[in-house]
């Protein structure tokens, strides 16, 4: 066995964190993971220990998100259970002792297992826990939520994080994931929860039919009318949970031609053809845009493992590119307001100016948020339509009160198939808008780091010296704290908001410039130097060249 007298060579008390993890050991309810504990211990792997062991993982306004490998600091079974413990006495505390909670999962490591203990926990806690029948999409718990009138819903999942990591996403009874100060109260509650082993269990919890899911179904195809649906599309769950209901909801709606991206329709929790399950990602689509030039594809849409984001690429000029998130926001909101949906329209301080004037142009509301669909959907409540630029819409917020995949991947179908129809496409229509208002062009710097203090000591130096002119022209700077940790930087036809990530350890830079010129592709051109310029003059800007 390893020394345990004294001192690690990174100045940790290896006697006093033995200790500690000694005790994890024994109040541990999974025999795998308190034998990759002893066995930590017995390496002597002290670095590896004193980070499991640095403290509780964090539970935020995302819930829980993080690598799954033991101890406290990790997801798994021990955490998992001393969170819906937590959650159990934080519900019997605001006076909803034995209400309904419904939880889902997806089809990642652990999740199974994660959902199944969460509903003993809850069950013997005394509430009436309803589990979904295998794993399904976000959307379908956050549907589940409102269709079962539940307290709360719980989604496992780590939505398009790596696939070490696993999450828990907590939901009201509004439908929404939680806001301040509810996580504060849920991880009070979780630190006074005491042994795991001394928790109880129950088997009384109930696996629901079916039947949700075709409620689901329903309700999502119900979003749209008769007409044009002459389009071929390209669809990829990239190995996630999506292929099922999203599949079944374009056949429902009348969408025939549908080609599946054959390697990566099951689901998968290694994602062994992307290096990064997350649409964004460069090389994310690579499959299904060849899938697409070598099948005549119209369209591709494509959702993250748990189906809650949606990726479009179409062609253009140029050939096949993914669409920004932005331009798929501006395309769904301008697509609804055409159909004279009203109420307020939202989006974030980090997404285009676009939708600002499109609702301003169409007499309906504008609501800007603070990036994350928590706050987006109860940005009113009117809400008709909500976006972010990082590929979440919300185009039925009275069916799912937050982003969805699935139902934003149909109303793509339906308007790809219409603009096909009437001569044009969906790279058309972005060019109608940008002749019209103006093109709102928008790209992002993204910095994905290991030391998450290179990227405090970033937000510090722009904190610090801003720069005083971007593009030639003055900058005004906007300090976003406290409401958030980001700096906006303004001037007459563009601006840059730099924040963290939320979810991942990246800082990202937005950025947006407007362009009017005499044609599309005049406007286009200058915009991507403008851009290029752009991104150059922040890089130097946050010391990330």
């Amino acid at each position: 066995m390893a020394d345990q007298t004294g001192a690690g060579r990174a100045g940790v008390d290896t006697a006093a964190l033995a200790a500690t993890v000694s005790a994890w050991i024994a109040d541990e309810i999974d025999p795998a993971a308190a034998a990759s504990l002893q066995g930590l211990i017995d390496a002597g792997d002290w670095a590896e220990l004193a980070d499991r062991f640095s403290g509780p993982l964090a539970f935020g306004t995302a819930g829980l998100r993080g690598p799954i490998r033991s101890g406290p600091n990790g997801m798994n079974r021990a955490v998992v259970r001393r969170t819906a413990a937590g959650i159990a006495s934080w519900l019997a505390g605001h006076g909803s002792a034995g209400a309904t909670v419904v939880i889902g999962y997806d089809a990642r490591h652990g999740s199974y297992d994660f959902a199944h203990d969460s509903a003993g926990i809850l069950a013997a806690a005394g509430y009436e826990v309803l589990v979904l029948p295998r794993p399904l999409p976000t959307p379908v718990l956050a549907f589940s939520v409102l269709h079962f009138g539940a307290a709360v819903g719980i989604m496992v999942t780590a939505s398009h994080n790596p696939p070490q990591d696993n999450g828990y996403k907590v939901y009201v009874g509004d439908g929404a994931q939680i806001v301040p100060p509810v996580d504060a109260e849920i991880e009070a509650a979780i630190r006074g929860v005491g042994s795991v082993r001394a928790l109880p269990l129950s088997q009384t919890y109930r696996v629901v039919e079916s039947d949700v899911v075709d409620r689901y179904v329903a309700a999502v195809v119900g979003l749209i009318a008769d007409g044009p649906r002459d389009v071929r599309i390209v669809h990829t769950a990239m190995h996630g949970v999506g292929t099922e209901v999203m599949t079944r909801v374009l056949a429902a709606a009348g969408f025939g031609d549908v080609i599946e991206v054959e390697e990566q329709t099951r689901p998968d929790p290694d994602f062994p053809t992307v290096a990064f399950p997350n649409p964004e990602e460069p090389g994310a689509l690579d499959l299904a845009l060849a899938t697409a030039k070598s099948t005549g594809a119209d369209v591709v849409i494509a959702n993250d493992p748990d189906a809650d984001r949606c990726g479009v690429a179409a062609v253009f000029a140029d050939g096949w590119r993914m669409l920004r998130g932005d331009e798929v926001g501006v395309l769904l909101a301008d697509a609804l307001i055409r159909k004279g949906v009203v109420g307020t329209y939202a989006t974030t301080i980090v997404s285009s100016s676009l939708l600002s004037v499109l609702a301003a142009d169409a007499g309906v509301g504008y609501a800007e948020t603070l990036t994350g669909f928590k706050w987006l959907s109860r940005a009113a409540p009117d809400l008709a339509f909500a976006y972010e630029e990082a590929l979440g819409y919300a185009v039925a917020p009275g069916l799912v009160r937050d982003k969805d995949g699935v139902s934003a991947g149909l109303l793509v179908a339906e308007l790809a198939a219409s603009l096909a129809a009437a001569g044009s496409s969906l790279a058309g229509r972005l060019d109608e808008l940008a002749e019209k208002y103006g093109l709102f062009a928008t790209d992002q710097l993204s910095y994905r780091v290991e030391d998450l203090s290179m990227i405090t000591d970033a937000m510090a130096r722009l904190r610090a010296h801003p720069p005083t002119s971007l593009l030639g022209s003055a900058v005004s700077v906007e300090e976003l704290l406290p409401a958030t940790d980001g700096v906006r930087l303004r001037w007459a036809s563009g601006r840059v908001v730099v924040r963290p990530s939320g979810t991942e350890p990246k800082l990202k830079a937005y950025l947006e410039v407007v362009v009017t010129a005499a044609s599309a592709e005049e406007s286009a051109a200058t915009a991507r130097g403008l851009l290029t310029r752009l991104r150059g003059e922040m890089s130097a800007a946050l010391g990330l060249e």
